[in-house]
C-alpha cells in the first residue's frame, strides 16, 4: 500500500521546468487567439506567432480566433494605430499558409477587417458573435497645434483608404459601397456578416 515518505517535501514534486503559458500551448496546435485591443504588444505577439508557424511548417494551416475591439477600447477610446491591424494583415498574406479565421464575441473595426481576411471559404463566426465596421477614429488631440491636427487627419484618411481597399478585396463590394456603409457604425450578426461577405459560415 502507498504510504507517505517521511521527510519528503512539497518542492520535490514540483515540475523541474516552468509549465508552458497558454499562448504557447495554443501555438503548438497552430491556434492564435486575439482577445485584446490591437496595441503594439498584441501585434508583436500575433505577427511573431504567424512567422513562427510558417517557419515550422509552411504547408499546415493557421487558425486565428478573434474577440477584439480593434484599435480602440470598448468605450471607443483609441488605444492603437490602424497600422497594428495592417501589419497583421500583411503578415497573414505574406506567410502563404492557409488562414482560418473565427469570430467569437466581437470583431470591431480593424478586427472585423482581419476576420474577413481569412482564406475564402474558411472564415467563420460563432452563432452569437457580433461584427462591426466603422471608420478609423482620431485619437485624443490634447494640446496639439492646428498643423499637427491637420497632419494627423491626413494620416487617418490614408488609413481609412487602406482599410476600404482591403475590405473591397475580402468582401467583393466596391470601394464606394464600403466607404458609404462605414460612415456610421455597421453592426452585423453572424447571418448579416455572411450576407456582407465578411465570413462564409457559422459554427
Amino acid at each position: 500500500p502507498a504510504s507517505a515518505n517521511p521527510g519528503a517535501s512539497y518542492s520535490e514534486h514540483k515540475p523541474k521546468t516552468p509549465p508552458p503559458d497558454l499562448p504557447s500551448l495554443l501555438l503548438d496546435s497552430r491556434i492564435i487567439y486575439i482577445g485584446m485591443p490591437l496595441v503594439p504588444a498584441v501585434t508583436e505577439l500575433i505577427v511573431s506567432e504567424l512567422l513562427y508557424m510558417q517557419y515550422t511548417d509552411p504547408a499546415r494551416p493557421c487558425y486565428i480566433y478573434i474577440n477584439s475591439t480593434g484599435c480602440q477600447r470598448a468605450d471607443g477610446e483609441v488605444v492603437g494605430f490602424e497600422t497594428e491591424a495592417t501589419s497583421i494583415y500583411d503578415t497573414m498574406k505574406y506567410i502563404g499558409n492557409e488562414i482560418f479565421t473565427v469570430g467569437t464575441g466581437v470583431a470591431i473595426g480593424q478586427a472585423c477587417m482581419l476576420l474577413s481576411a481569412g482564406d475564402k471559404g474558411k472564415r467563420f463566426m460563432t452563432k452569437n458573435a457580433t461584427a462591426m465596421l466603422h471608420q478609423p477614429r482620431v485619437p485624443s488631440t490634447g494640446q496639439r497645434q492646428a498643423i499637427e491636427l491637420h497632419i494627423k487627419w491626413k494620416e487617418v484618411l490614408e488609413q481609412k483608404k487602406t482599410m476600404v481597399d482591403i475590405l473591397s478585396q475580402t468582401t467583393g463590394h466596391s470601394k464606394e459601397q464600403i466607404d458609404k456603409d462605414i460612415q456610421r457604425p455597421m453592426y452585423m450578426t453572424a447571418e448579416d456578416a455572411i450576407a456582407y461577405g465578411i465570413i462564409d459560415k457559422i459554427v
